[in-house]
């Protein structure tokens, strides 16, 4: 698996002033954290693993190939970089994660009974409806 430690030393942070709450402390302090992660120039992680979460994550991820994550909900860059980072790895497991293989499964002979059954109350109730006959 991959390890957090060598990851957290391929980060680059970026911090802005943040937009919205907060009063005079939005204008002058700079609250709002940039996580920037060179996704396809890193050694950490295998070309399928790259594959997968270019894929999955294409969104977030710039034409130079830069995973691009930013938060700016907390009053503080402190909290705001430690969003971005939980948030990096939470993206990085499900991105990751294989999907289970489907199993083909028959209908059982009594789903396929109460399936005919439904559809024959259906059209009786239709046919009901119907003035003419």
């Amino acid at each position: 698996m991959i390890n957090k430690n060598q990851i957290l030393k391929e980060f680059v942070f970026k911090t802005s002033r943040s937009s919205g709450s907060g009063g005079q402390n939005v204008n002058k302090v700079s609250t709002k954290v940039e996580l920037r992660f060179d996704l396809y120039n890193t050694a950490l992680l295998s070309d399928i693993e790259k594959e997968r979460i270019g894929v999955k994550l294409k969104n977030r991820i710039s034409s130079e190939g830069i995973l691009i994550i930013s938060s700016d909900s907390e009053r503080t860059q402190l909290r705001n970089k430690k969003n971005v980072i939980d948030l990096f790895f939470e993206l990085l497991e499900k991105a990751l994660l294989k999907p289970k293989k489907r199993i083909k499964t028959k209908p059982t002979r009594a789903s396929k009974e109460r399936r005919l059954k439904e559809k024959k109350i259906v059209s009786q109730k239709k046919r009901l409806r119907n003035p003419d006959e």
